[in-house]
Order: C-alpha cells, then structure tokens, then sequence
C-alpha cells in the first residue's frame, strides 16, 4: 500500500507529481480529508490515478467497474474520465468510508455517473454476471481486500469486453512477493495471482512500477 509509487524518493515524487500530474481540486481535496485516516495508506497514488484516468480516456470507457473504493479517489478520478453518460459501479463494504466517497463525488459533479453498491464485492460480480452483464464492461479497477484477487479478477474477465483493461493494484506489495521469507495470506494470494497471469492466454499482460505495482490485463477476443 502507498500513496508514492514505489521506489521512488520523497523529493523525486514531489516533482514528478509536480509536473506528471494534473490533479484537479477535488482529488486534491481528498487526499487532504484521506490523510488523517489510520488507513490514508490504501488511497492510491496521484501519479497511478491520472495513468488510469488516461486510459480510462484512450480506450473510450463508458462503463466502469471498481472492487475497494475506500475514500473515492480512483472512482473520482474514473468517473471524471468518463463521459457525461458514463457509468461507473463502485463495490464496497464500508459505509463510514463510502460516505466519505459521496462526499467526494459529490463535490466533483460526479454522482450521477456513479452506482455505489455496498456489500461483499464477490456478490455484487456474481449479481452482475447473474443480471446479463458479461462482456459490458470497458474497464475495471481491482483494489479491495487480497485473499479474493483470484475471484474478482476471474469474474472482471468475464465481466469486461474483449479489449477492454483490467487493472489490478499492489501487485508488488511493497516488496514482500519477491522475498520468499514472507508468507502471510496476503502475500500469498497476490504472489500467487501475479504467477497465474504471467502465463494466462486469456489476456495480454504489462506489470507496471507505478504505485505499489500496477497490472494490466486486456482481454483477448474469444477468451473472457
């Protein structure tokens, strides 16, 4: 978890989102009201937040999927990527802090591009997929509690249309995939997701050293 991309110096990440980064009042603002929060350390970057929003731009999404939205700052920054008739289904479990995500949405005039569903992310998939949705997705934001990874990525393949993204967060988990002394549940289920992909035909697959690790998986005509 780190709201800095990993590796990367306190000054040298100052400039970067000094001059990479144009980040607009309202995810300033809640970065702001995320800080004080034991947990601030689950708010992506600034700099991960505007490469999404930018291929949330490039491929022309107009329906989102988040799994962990916590404060609302990658759904903020989604949602202001989207068209005005976009749409953008947010799970979660914590009322305390989607309240503060409303907060936020609402101060980015994006709440009507926005469905909050509140309760197990893995039921709210399986609902969608239940509902018809499979192959309506353009892109989905993966970030909520690692044990399920496997479960949410494999339903965002089929949830998401062929050539659209899946991004998937803290795949490198501040280092502790790649130090086999670390063995705890989390570790294990990203470590172990990370090695499924790599040799996965369903998708294309770039890992990406942005945040705490970033991967992106674009879903193959026919294999979703």
């Amino acid at each position: 978890m780190a709201n800095a991309s990993i590796g990367l110096g306190e000054d040298l990440h100052a400039y970067l989102v000094r001059v990479g980064v144009r980040e607009p009042g309202a995810l300033r603002r809640i970065r702001e009201r995320t800080a004080p929060l034991p947990q601030h350390g689950m708010q992506i970057a600034p700099e991960q937040a505007a490469f999404m929003a930018l291929l949330v731009r490039a491929i022309g999404a107009r329906r989102c999927l988040e799994v962990g939205t916590f404060t609302g700052y990658s759904s903020t920054a989604v949602a202001l990527a989207m068209p005005s008739d976009g749409r953008l289904v947010c799970c979660d479990v914590s009322r305390e802090w989607t309240d503060m995500a409303r907060q936020a949405w609402a101060d980015a005039g994006v709440t009507n591009r926005i469905e909050l569903r509140l309760g197990p992310a893995l039921e709210t998939l399986d609902q969608l997929l239940a509902d018809g949705s499979a192959g309506s997705f353009d892109f989905a934001f993966i970030d909520a509690d690692k044990p399920s990874y496997d479960g949410y990525v494999e339903r965002a393949l089929r949830l998401v249309r062929p050539g659209g993204l899946i991004a998937i967060d803290n795949v490198l988990w501040s280092g502790r995939v790649a130090d086999a002394s670390v063995e705890d549940e989390g570790t294990n289920a990203i470590r172990s997701l990370n090695e499924k992909l790599a040799a996965d035909e369903r998708v294309d697959l770039a890992m990406v050293p942005i945040g705490d690790g970033l991967t992106l998986l674009s879903v193959r005509p026919g294999m979703g």
